[in-house]
């Protein structure tokens, strides 16, 4: 599964986000694609550290908005580059996703979809991150459709809204954001110019 840059471009300029609430800690994050040989999203594992709030857990680059910050996209590049060294030309920003909050910490994620090159291994920072997580896309758009997320408001199916691929569990805010970008990539031409039939069912109902 291949995606279609220019129609997601246009998608996400499109469609209506959740917006933006208040919160203690703002915050961005980049939803960053990689293609090798089909796309990948590129997550990350936090850091095993005592007293962490995301120990562990499977995340999208990102952090704290700072006063320094001009935007949302300048946050979610800065984390992104201090992070995983991926500096902002190697990217082509897409466009935004929208607002997700997190249920335990009040903070308000914005999110960024971007388009890595993949140039070059990354190097993240070992006090942040444990390891770098390129999923397929398509591998994920195969549990949404089994699991019988399509169609279905994230709230409606929160109790159970999760992704288990890779030897990896996706879930709470992370998990929000996957649903919401796998629901935009059904809208008609997002996935691939020719996919296959499987996919066009998978994707578009």
């Amino acid at each position: 599964m291949t995606i279609n840059y220019d129609n997601l471009r246009s998608a996400l300029a499109g469609a209506a986000h959740p917006p933006a609430r208040d919160a203690r800690h703002p915050c961005a994050v980049c939803l960053p694609l990689l293609e090798r040989g089909d796309t990948h999203i590129l997550f990350i594992q936090k850091a095993d550290t005592a007293g962490y709030h995301w120990r562990n857990q499977i995340a999208l680059p990102g952090g704290h908005i700072t006063p320094q910050d001009r935007s949302i996209t300048d946050a979610a590049l800065r984390e992104l580059n201090e992070e995983l060294g991926i500096q902002p030309q190697e990217l082509d920003v897409l466009g935004h996703l929208g607002h997700f909050q997190t249920a335990t910490s009040d903070a308000d994620l914005g999110v960024v979809v971007v388009r890595w090159n993949g140039g070059r291994t990354p190097v993240f920072d070992p006090r942040e991150v444990a390891r770098i997580l390129p999923v397929p896309l398509q591998s994920l758009a195969e549990i949404h459709v089994a699991e019988g997320f399509v169609g279905q408001p994230a709230a409606d199916i929160a109790g159970r809204l999760e992704y288990r691929t890779a030897g990896v569990r996706i879930w709470g805010v992370t998990a929000r954001i996957l649903h919401s970008f796998l629901e935009l990539l059904r809208s008609p031409g997002a996935v691939g110019v020719s996919p296959a039939p499987d996919e066009r069912e998978m994707l578009h109902g």
